[in-house]
């Protein structure tokens, strides 16, 4: 009967997960672990900003998977406000040797390690709530702002913005046109004037 209890307790704590891997990544462990071990125990939100600010090259690799994992969660019905990052470990890959030219005839090694990395999301009530980053800048919501203004003038006038911008655009290559013809008709006779190929 204990036991079966135990085993009933097990099952109610587990939670639902969702585990994505990348094998094979251009990149060395050593490297990728610095980035992966920095979101570990993060929620997913807090992780992607994490990762957004950092320069490092593994920092772009293990954001596509976290992305990756986020997808996978919604497809099987997860929160993804609840998200966390369970695990995130890199484990070393196949090595690539090659070979480099030196000097008197030597070679110098080159070993080219390849990482799998793997990360396990998962699902906990109230984990991802309190969130201190939100993945929305500044430019975003003015872009936005300036479609919607866009799509306003549309509706008024009936014309385009395209169309607003190339007739804006014609005018002023016009205009500019007109300016720098009288411009070199005025320098013309100047030069005319001053110089004289022969002399009198």
């Amino acid at each position: 009967m204990a036991s079966s209890t135990s085993t009933k307790k097990k099952a109610a704590i587990e939670h639902p997960t969702t585990t994505v891997i990348l094998r094979y990544a251009h990149i060395a462990p050593r490297k990728s672990r610095l980035v992966a071990h920095l979101i570990q125990g993060l929620s997913v939100n807090n992780a992607q900003a994490q990762l957004f600010a950092l320069p490092n090259r593994s920092a772009r690799l293990i954001e596509q998977l976290l992305r990756a994992g986020i997808a996978s969660a919604k497809n099987k019905g997860m929160k993804v406000e609840d998200l966390f990052v369970k695990s995130a470990v890199v484990n070393k890959g196949p090595m690539m040797k090659r070979w480099m030219p030196r000097a008197m005839g030597r070679a110098t090694p080159i070993h080219k390690v390849m990482s799998h990395i793997t990360i396990v999301l998962e699902e906990r009530a109230g984990k991802g709530k309190a969130s201190r980053f939100v993945i929305e800048t500044a430019k975003v919501k003015k872009k936005q702002k300036e479609t919607e203004r866009a799509a306003d003038r549309t509706r008024k006038t009936g014309k385009t913005p395209a169309h607003d911008a190339v007739a804006k655009a014609e005018k002023d290559r016009e205009t500019k046109e007109g300016t720098r013809t009288a411009a070199q008709a005025q320098e013309k006779g100047f030069t005319k004037k001053i110089f004289r190929r022969k002399s009198v």
